[in-house]
């Protein structure tokens, strides 16, 4: 009906509530419901805002960045330009095997790995969890094994590996949706507005 008001989003506030339980099991948790987490938040942060740029969801590259900027104050973090850096890591994890030769594939893999270990310096393992993130949320099996590889080395535990595997998993999961939702509700809002419904 023209001029209608809808709830003040257009899922609805039901389906916004199960995204919240689910942001909050992602990031900080429900106490006695959530799996315990493996990686930390701020690593779970630092995933998220390179999906964020992945995806170009500048509402989720704000609101994790903030996140970010808060948990490293909280945690007296060493000083890092961070964000640069988060740019490079994205602009690294868009090459696809099937976009490049097997030669440029094997140079790819090379300078992959130099960089990654820089930025693992800086936090252990956080470019492999990125290049997962990412290869997980684009179905990128190559980059995926690679990933995985280094993460084997990284947590010889098996129990290990699979709690910072799920943490990904979760983050990515929940990312999809996220910055889909972000990106669109713009446009839909302004679609519904020409029939005269104000969400």
């Amino acid at each position: 009906m023209p001029g209608q008001a809808l709830r003040e989003s257009i899922q609805g506030q039901p389906f916004n509530d199960v995204l919240n339980e689910l942001h909050a099991h992602t990031f900080s948790g429900v106490p006695g419901e959530s799996d315990p987490f493996t990686l930390s938040e701020l690593e779970r942060e630092y995933i998220a805002y390179a999906l964020a740029l992945y995806y170009q969801c500048d509402h989720c590259h704000q609101y994790h960045g903030r996140a970010i900027q808060r948990i490293r104050k909280q945690s007296n973090c060493e000083d890092w330009d961070w964000q640069s850096e988060f740019v490079k890591v994205v602009l690294f994890l868009r090459t696809s095997y099937s976009s490049v030769s097997t030669l440029e594939w094997k140079g790819w893999i090379h300078a992959w790995r130099g960089f990654a270990s820089r930025i693992n310096r800086h936090q252990s393992g956080l470019a492999c969890n990125i290049a997962l993130a990412i290869g997980i949320a684009r179905a990128d099996e190559h980059l995926m094994e690679i990933a995985f590889e280094s993460l084997k080395t990284l947590y010889a535990d098996s129990q290990t590996l699979l709690g910072v595997v799920r943490d990904i998993d979760r983050v990515v999961v929940f990312m999809k949706a996220a910055t889909s939702k972000n990106r669109t509700d713009p446009i839909l809002k302004r679609q519904l507005k020409t029939c005269g419904i104000l969400v």
